[in-house]
């Protein structure tokens, strides 16, 4: 339930002044694409790491994967394939949901995204695995004591068009954000958290991630199987809510997503913190304790002291392409925070030699606008729906059938290599 005290009105969102993503902390401009690569983005995904969203560590050495089930799917328009992956000899694993179209020569651009209430949810297919972990309480898609019944399958089909998405060319991957991390504050006790614990160690350290890493950590994993895949081309990486937030800090650790979107992600996902609008940082983090790191609690009403804000999280994407999306009965989530976050990130985009959000005012409902960034606000609340599924197929369409990257996309990693963060 939504708090009292959520502002909902522009004429009390207080002047603010946003960081500005082409300028160092120490005030040294920003002006061309190698500074930004190598000291202006490395410097904001420091910032995120430490105040945010916490250090994230890479890969277990031992993790390894199976393929459990495969089989035609959709009358024989598509391949269904089930693969479990193991982080490591003991311990979660987690379970990819695959589509891919049936009578394709060679890769093909995938969609990949977290879910809310397990795999058996996205199709009402008697041959996926129903979920046997904890899942959040909800009766009406048939999650009783906290476990999934077979009526919870297909509940979530209308989030996921598998037949369209097929049908346009794409294949699907996903993966319940459960078998990752429980969506509930058990002190980092369940999921992969433990896994990098180390001797006498209870919990993460204030600047380590929570439970949003730990699921950015497993889209990550989950990136390890597709890329060895010879079925996956390109991988567009996209969320809903939290989840939303998720995929957009994934994007932003894991440049091997080729493009990102974030679908009513809101507060700590695309939406400006220092608008206090609709969720503010005090409202997620006293509802979702375990969502962000424990420095994120520092800036609780506090939110001109953060030394960022959302539009460089966005700007962390570019120069690939990214889409954010609001809906206009979803005022919790702030679509205008959310739009002027894209906005912001634009000058980031323009340095890096491509185009960035086409539009200097707020769409009108339900008329998208796409370019490097792109950017629409449909009717409606909060949900992921054929609306939106129909903007991002048009998008990856644009982006991902012939994808000739600008300069400034092979930004330098942690380790040299993979785009991952070396472990804790």
């Amino acid at each position: 339930m939504e708090p009292t005290d959520a502002n909902y009105d522009e004429d009390q969102v207080p002047a603010y002044t946003l960081p500005d993503p082409l300028v160092m902390a120490n005030g040294e401009p920003i002006a061309d694409a190698a500074t930004w690569t190598q000291k202006r983005r490395p410097e904001i995904l420091q910032l995120f790491k430490t105040h945010v969203y916490g250090e994230m560590p890479g890969p277990l050495a031992d993790a390894r994967w199976e393929i459990t089930e495969e089989g035609q799917a959709l009358a024989g328009r598509a391949r269904r394939r089930q693969i479990r992956v193991h982080f490591a000899a003991d311990g979660p694993c987690m379970d990819i949901l695959l589509y891919i179209p049936a009578g394709t020569q060679g890769p093909v651009p995938t969609f990949v995204g977290l879910n809310f209430f397990g795999n058996h949810t996205v199709l009402r297919d008697p041959n996926i695995h129903l979920n046997p972990n904890w899942m959040r309480p909800e009766r009406k898609n048939g999650i009783v004591d906290n476990r999934a019944t077979p009526d919870s399958r297909g509940c979530l089909s209308h989030r996921w068009p598998v037949a369209d998405i097929i049908a346009r060319g794409y294949a699907l991957a996903t993966v319940y954000s459960g078998d990752i991390d429980p969506d509930y504050d058990d002190g980092y006790h369940n999921g992969v958290h433990p896994l990098f614990y180390k001797e006498g160690q209870t919990r993460p350290g204030p600047d380590q991630w929570g439970t949003i890493g730990a699921w950015a950590w497993g889209l990550s994993r989950a990136m390890d199987y597709l890329q060895s895949d010879a079925d996956i081309g390109d991988v567009a990486v996209l969320g809903l809510s939290r989840l939303g937030k998720t995929s957009l800090w994934a994007g932003a650790c894991d440049p091997r997503f080729a493009l990102v979107i974030s679908n009513e992600s809101g507060c700590g996902g695309a939406a400006l913190s220092r608008r206090r609008y609709g969720e503010t940082i005090r409202h997620i983090n006293e509802s979702f304790p375990h969502w962000f790191c424990d420095n994120f609690r520092r800036y609780n009403d506090a939110e001109d002291d953060l030394p960022l804000d959302q539009h460089l999280l966005l700007a962390l994407i570019a120069p690939r392409p990214l889409y954010v999306a609001s809906a206009v009965e979803d005022r919790w989530c702030d679509p205008r925070g959310e739009f002027l976050a894209a906005q912001a990130a634009d000058p980031v985009y323009r340095l890096l030699g491509c185009d960035g959000l086409p539009a200097d005012e707020m769409p009108a409902v339900d008329q998208p606008v796409q370019g490097r960034i792109g950017y629409h606000i449909r009717s409606g609340g909060h949900d992921l729906t054929a609306y939106d599924w129909s903007q991002y197929l048009d998008f990856a369409d644009l982006h991902l059938r012939e994808r000739p990257m600008p300069t400034g996309q092979d930004f330098p990693t942690a380790d040299g290599e993979s785009g991952l963060e070396p472990a804790l």
